[in-house]
């Protein structure tokens, strides 16, 4: 297959649509050729609010295709307090689980890769805006609507994922009304092509009110009956839906020289718009739309006789169905005189549609068929619209689920979308090339995983589990090097090592079997207790660690090939190879050979050096270690003193201490994996030093949410006007200081607690901004205690002192309740950010 440098690949997909919460339930609903419509019943609707007159009036459809859990969000992964969440637009909540899981399935964690990623995005209409915060809005004071502007303006999608992801490629936000996802998609593929960002995140997002059925009116896209029936002869609209997608994109020849997992290839784009030679503004157009589409079919460099399937628009309504089919007639036309020969489909028969990210539910659909090289059911199609001519055009209405070939090169689709208002995008989709079989597992692999609670833990393991049993053929290293490289490390791990991936699913589904690691990772550095023992299997590591084979030549060096000291070797290589994988050991211990392996990597001694005590000798002079050395059976701290270093008991080791008893490849990952439970870092990249990458799709992160939701009609709760008798200031009391800074310090903890979802969550030593708090919030929390205090307290004072103690001990000691004291052991916690940056930089200079 050609690869052309405009080509562009699609290496992660993600989406939440109607009836599928994932890429491999939508697939399931596309081929079994689901509808995910939802029926509601009277009891439902009028607990979601909806008027009795409204329920009795026979137009009003008691249906809508929705998505479950939109007042549901993990906000603690992505850093929002409690408060900020529930004023936050859902459809920026689902948009960024979406964005992790999307990033997440192209084997890529944004802390962890040096490429420019940006982010091209566009949501819907915020209703919750509109229906949820609309009293609290006119209620609000200053603070509170900017803060409130900041959380529903969709400018701020794009901006708020490249922040909570650490994205730092370009950051762009688009609208253009139905056509907005694929417009994005062309967008990013012009900023991949022209440098300006190494990959892009591209999705959308749109959410109806939940709950809530609609109008049928003559005329008007939505349909009489819930059902959208595209290019059918009874087809009278569409059914408007919730839902989110995402994708990532890289161009193909990184993508491929980067091992990662392509579904499919974009070829090329186009867009334009109807401009005013139509019948009106919401009307489409078959110049305009046939336009786009040729055009893209130029910039792909594609013959529409390629093309095997066309995803349309497809709102099949009366007007709309017949101009789309006219106008991708005219543009194939330029190409082909065949017809009947090209599948046309509508994945609103399927999920309704999705408004804003009704196009990305088109692309998704269209790179699973390339992908599984199947074609799938356009559903509620019986009769052709009349108004369309299918006999002289290239196309029919697929309705079952076959296989898709092609006699005339590779896999081609074309995607159309278009907007209310005119602009129209088409984008060209190509299978992706052939992958290499997987090899059949030569070596044993590390596994990891990690959430955020040992419950989240065991869900990932499960369907990580699952995953493997229904993909026996999936590449162990691959599995490995993706869960090593594109996932972030949480708190809660679990590390296997295996070497089949059968073995690997049942280990995971078990649970807690012998080669299962499981903790809780720990701030504090491990002491490696090195024993220098030989090893039968030394030559296996040789062949497979780099950083092993580099250490074991480099001792054979030290002595001239003389043959060393062989325990000493194999210690020595191994902790090399721990050392070149990222781990820093606090300390190190040991006895004997042990003791020489710890000078030697430690620079104590030279390397020869260290060799002749392994063999017996007493050396000179003993340099200072550049990490700890302990004896392991007394635990004391090793000094230059050269006696220290000789002999010792291997006996009485600490049981929190890590032993290096390591003989072979599975010993060393398994070591590795203990290490990076217990919560040391781990270099993955270096891991898998001199091998391969390849990255396969593979379950993302276990969201843990919690709801956030403001009801209608409600007004924020807040502290009302107090009379001056009750304010703060009126309680003091002119001879008990501590009585007044006690006051202050449960005002400001009452405040910053209602903000974050609880009191007992304002920890007094706590830095504010790391729990999640903005500076907005904090300025509206100074402005309300100036007025209790009638002080003018300093609107930056949470700044240079960011927590609850040592901000109230500052404005204790302006207003004159205490005085100020000297530094202290606890002088830390009131450090200004400021000055902590100072101290940081000044550090870095040194």
């Amino acid at each position: 297959m050609t690869v052309s440098d405009s080509d562009v690949a699609i290496i992660g997909m993600s989406c939440r649509f109607p009836g599928a919460d994932s890429v491999d339930r939508f697939w399931e609903v596309l081929s079994e050729g689901q509808e995910t419509l939802t029926r509601y019943t009277d009891d439902e609707l009028t607990a979601a609010g909806v008027p009795a007159e409204r329920l009795a009036d026979p137009r009003y459809v008691k249906a809508a295709q929705t998505i479950a859990g939109t007042d549901l969000f993990d906000s603690e992964l992505f850093r929002f307090t409690h408060d900020e969440a529930e004023i936050l637009d859902p459809q920026h909540r689902v948009f960024l689980e979406c964005a992790l899981e999307a990033l997440e399935s192209s084997g890529y964690d944004p802390e962890r890769t040096d490429a420019q990623i940006g982010v091209y995005a566009g949501a819907g209409m915020n209703t919750y805006l509109l229906h949820n915060l609309g009293e609290r809005y006119r209620g609000a004071s200053s603070v509170d609507r900017y803060r409130l502007m900041l959380a529903n303006d969709k400018d701020f999608l794009s901006t708020r994922v490249s922040y909570k992801l650490g994205l730092t490629g370009p950051s762009v936000t688009l609208s253009t009304a139905c056509s907005t996802s694929l417009v994005a998609v062309h967008t990013a593929c012009l900023a991949l092509l022209g440098g300006e960002c190494d990959m892009a995140l591209v999705g959308a997002v749109h959410l109806n009110p939940p709950g809530e059925g609609y109008q049928y009116q003559e005329g008007m896209i939505f349909s009489p009956d819930g059902h959208c029936r595209a290019f059918d002869a009874e087809a009278r609209g569409t059914v408007i839906g919730s839902g989110a997608g995402a994708v990532v994109l890289k161009r193909l020849k990184e993508a491929l020289a980067d091992g990662d997992w392509i579904h499919a290839v974009i070829k090329g784009s186009a867009i334009n718009n109807d401009g005013s030679a139509k019948t009106g503004y919401t009307a489409p157009s078959v110049p305009g739309q046939a336009a786009v589409i040729a055009d893209a079919h130029e910039v792909a460099d594609v013959d529409p006789d390629t093309i095997g399937y066309v995803e349309a628009h497809g709102t099949g309504t009366p007007l709309g169905d017949p101009i789309e089919v006219a106008a991708l007639t005219e543009a194939f036309r330029h190409g082909t005189d065949r017809s009947g020969y090209c599948a046309l489909g509508s994945v609103k028969t399927n999920v309704g549609h999705l408004d804003t990210a009704a196009g990305m539910a088109g692309l998704i659909k269209t790179a699973l068929m390339l992908e599984h090289r199947t074609l799938v059911p356009s559903l509620h199609f019986t009769a052709p619209n009349p108004e369309i001519d299918f006999a002289s055009s290239p196309f029919f209405v697929n309705t079952a689920t076959t296989e898709w070939s092609s006699a005339r090169g590779p896999l081609r689709a074309g995607v159309s979308s278009f907007g209310i208002g005119g602009t129209n995008a088409h984008v060209i989709l190509q299978e992706g090339p052939a992958r290499p079989s997987p090899v059949p597992g030569e070596r044993p692999e590390l596994l990891v995983l990690s959430a955020r609670s040992d419950q989240a833990l065991k869900q990932a393991a499960a369907a990580l589990a699952r995953h493997l049993r229904a993909r026996r053929d999936l590449d162990l290293s691959a599995v490995a090097q993706t869960l090593g490289l594109g996932r972030r490390a949480h708190g809660h791990r679990l590390a296997l090592v295996a070497d089949r991936t059968r073995g690997a699913a049942m280990a995971l589904a078990l649970g807690d079997g012998d080669g299962i690691l499981r903790g809780v990772a720990g701030d504090v550095a491990p002491v490696l207790v090195l024993d220098g023992s030989a090893s039968a299997d030394a030559g296996a590591l040789y062949a497979a660690v780099p950083a092993y084979r580099e250490a074991v030549d480099a001792c054979a060096e030290a002595v001239g090939g003389t043959g060393p000291h062989a325990g000493f070797c194999h210690t020595y290589g191994v902790v090399r190879a721990l050392l070149s994988w990222g781990v820093a050991p606090g300390a190190f211990a040991g006895a004997g050979a042990g003791l020489a392996v710890a000078a030697a990597v430690t620079g104590a001694l030279t390397l020869p050096d260290a060799l002749a005590l392994a063999a017996g000798s007493v050396p000179a002079r003993v340099g200072v270690p550049s990490t700890p050395v302990l004896a392991a059976g007394t635990g004391a701290r090793l000094t230059q003193e050269p006696q220290d270093w000789t002999g010792g008991s291997p006996d009485g080791v600490q049981p929190d201490w890590v032993r290096v008893d390591v003989t072979g490849l599975t010993d060393l990952l398994s070591l590795a994996g203990e290490l990076w439970v217990r919560g040391a870092q781990l270099d993955f990249a270096a891991l898998h030093s001199g091998r391969d990458v390849r990255r396969v799709p593979l379950p993302t992160h276990r969201f843990e949410r919690r709801r956030h939701w403001v009801e209608p009609g409600a007004a924020r709760t807040g502290r009302p006007d107090a009379p001056a008798r009750d304010r703060l200031l009126a309680r003091f009391e002119a001879d008990d200081p501590a009585h007044n800074v006690g006051l202050v310090t449960d005002f400001v903890t009452d405040e910053v607690g209602k903000v974050l979802g609880g009191r007992h969550l304002a920890a007094p030593d706590t830095n504010l901004f790391d729990l999640g708090l903005d500076s907005l919030v904090l300025i509206e929390v100074v402005a309300k205690l100036g007025e209790e205090l009638d002080f003018e307290v300093p609107a930056t004072a949470f700044v240079e002192f960011p927590t609850i103690r040592s901000f109230v001990d500052n404005l204790a000691e302006q207003m004159g309740l205490t005085q100020a004291a000297a530094p202290s052991s606890s002088a830390a916690g009131r450090t200004s950010r400021r000055a902590q940056r100072a101290e940081a930089r000044r550090a870095g200079q040194g």
